[in-house]
Formats: structure tokens, C-alpha cells, sequence
């Protein structure tokens, strides 16, 4: 790409950034919802102690395992 098509795209991008953020500062926002009223949020606590029971039933569930490890697959949607 030549230096004059980078040039004119650069000019593009910025028209249409500055298009943009006019158009942001017409809209009204309501107040700002906080965590404070949101609620739902758990409190901090300590690490439960490792479950032996549950990783072995875990693991043995688990159809491909390596070792130490679980190999799961991606699903594609």
C-alpha cells in the first residue's frame, strides 16, 4: 500500500472517529448502577481445602486425560 492510500484512509478514520464521539456527546446516560446497588456479588473468603473424592470422580468422568490433566475440546458454534 502506497503512501498516499494510507494517508487518505488515516483521513477517513479520523473523520469518522470525530463523527462518533459528536455523536456521544448527545447521549444521555442514566446514573451510574454500582456495586452497591447491584448487589449479587459473593464476599471474599478463604480457599475450601482441595477434595480429593471429587477429582478422582472428576477425572474419571473425564473421556481424554492426560496425566494431571483434563484435555477438553472447543466447541464451535
Amino acid at each position: 500500500m502506497d503512501e498516499k492510500k494510507r494517508e487518505e484512509i488515516s483521513k477517513q478514520a479520523k473523520v469518522i472517529l470525530s463523527k462518533f464521539a459528536k455523536s456521544l456527546e448527545k447521549v444521555k446516560f442514566k446514573e451510574k448502577v454500582g456495586k452497591e446497588k447491584l448487589g449479587g456479588f459473593r464476599e471474599e473468603q478463604e480457599p475450601m481445602e482441595p477434595n480429593e473424592d471429587f477429582r478422582k470422580r472428576i477425572f474419571d468422568n473425564a473421556p481424554n486425560k492426560d496425566d494431571d490433566c483434563i484435555i477438553a475440546e472447543k466447541k464451535i458454534w
